[in-house]
């Protein structure tokens, strides 16, 4: 495994990138704040005027969460643990410091984090802070969580992970995307071009980091699973060791909990959209920076996928809904409503312990503070994905 680069440097907020976190440390809330700079690009004042995920529910496939997170209290729902079973829960895995609850608290405040303080105005405050979490725990269980998330009301999944691929890895996907469940998932910070799981699956929409230049992180494994990018570097976020603890984050597991978010944007205002069509918004209104529109790249591309996302346009334009399936590649024929689900011989836990050390679970988002999370394993199975182009466009 790989350990994703942390950059320390200290970039000011603009309107035509992504987001990085450094690893320098805890940070004051009003500072995390004024670091997040994606809500700036994104133009998120005027985002939340036309939609702000609510109604919407969002599970997270994660280590672990603190629910009591001073940026987080009421917005997680009743959730399962996935991590009891015979693979182990990933605590043979940790670092001194690390805790279970870091990683997955750190997307869950990207997703629908409501901040803290006069009117929410300090702390974390994610893209859809409107969305409820359904917080999953999960250990090399992903598929068995995943058909959980869509038995229990998820309109969209997130997967900041990589896993090894079972039986079931795809076919739970396909089942999600039969029910109108919208799968985002994180290609993984290893910077080769082997093809992962879950991102591998059909019907999944593959996530890498963007700076705040528009420029693809050199970190994101890039094949043909890449469909867009999203802030994924200098990120601050909420940790699970504190109800006030903050750190900052790179990787394409933040920038995958971008795309989650601007989803539940998405599924609000469009709700009887499929997978597909909500896809379509998205790489319809993509865009590149200057510098890689002046290389004509011919899209989808391998580093940039369609481009990075613009919550915006892809809330407002004027696009025809087009195909059920959209333009990324979808599964075909119909999903196995059940599955046999190695490892999962315990079962899930109804009420699971939200407590404990930080699970090192392969996930795609690079480190959280001072993780070394990042390499995404290679998977059993290969099979190849059709592409489409798509439009691109402007930050907004």
């Amino acid at each position: 495994m790989r350990a994703t680069r942390t950059v320390h440097a200290t970039v000011g907020a603009t309107l035509t990138g992504v987001l990085l976190l450094t690893a320098g440390g805890t940070a004051a809330a009003d500072q995390v704040r004024k670091d997040l700079w994606p809500l700036e690009a994104f133009e998120a004042q005027a985002l939340w005027q036309k939609a702000t995920g609510k109604g919407v529910t969002v599970a997270v496939l994660d280590s672990g969460f603190r629910t009591t997170h001073q940026d987080l209290t009421g917005q997680f729902l009743p959730g399962a643990d996935f991590t009891n079973t015979s693979q182990g829960d990933g605590s043979k895995d940790l670092a001194p410091g690390q805790d279970l609850r870091d990683h997955g608290t750190a997307m869950a405040g990207i997703i629908a984090g409501h901040g803290h303080g006069p009117g929410g105005s300090e702390g974390v405050k994610g893209l859809a802070p409107g969305a409820k979490i359904l917080p999953i725990p999960q250990y090399k269980n992903g598929a068995a969580a995943t058909r959980y998330a869509v038995d229990h009301g998820a309109d969209v999944i997130n997967m900041s992970y990589g896993e090894t691929f079972v039986a079931d890895t795809c076919e739970s996907i396909h089942y999600a995307i039969e029910k109108g469940v919208v799968v985002v998932a994180a290609v993984g910070n290893d910077g080769w071009s082997q093809r992962s799981y879950p991102v591998g699956c059909p019907g999944a929409i593959g996530v890498g980091s963007v700076d705040q230049y528009g420029k693809a992180s050199d970190d994101n494994n890039f094949n043909s699973d890449l469909d867009l990018l999203a802030p994924g570097v200098k990120i601050p976020v909420a940790m699970g060791g504190s109800d006030t603890a903050y750190r900052t984050e790179d990787g394409s597991s933040a920038a995958t909990a971008y795309v989650s978010g601007a989803v539940a944007l998405l599924k609000e205002k469009f709700p009887h959209l499929t997978p597909g069509q909500i896809a379509n918004r998205l790489v319809k209104t993509a865009g590149l920076a200057g510098p890689q529109k002046a290389k004509h790249l011919k899209l989808p591309d391998v580093h940039y996928g369609y481009g990075f996302i613009q919550p915006g346009p892809a809330l407002t334009r004027d696009i025809p809904a087009g195909s059920a399936q959209g333009p990324l590649p979808m599964p075909q024929g119909k999903a196995p409503q059940t599955a046999v689900v190695p490892g999962a011989d315990k079962g899930p836990d109804p009420d699971p312990p939200m407590g404990g050390k930080e699970k090192l679970m392969l996930f795609g988002g690079g480190g959280v503070g001072l993780l070394a999370i990042g390499a995404i394993v290679t998977g059993a199975v290969t099979s190849a994905r059709r592409r489409k182009s798509g439009g691109s466009g402007a930050w907004s």
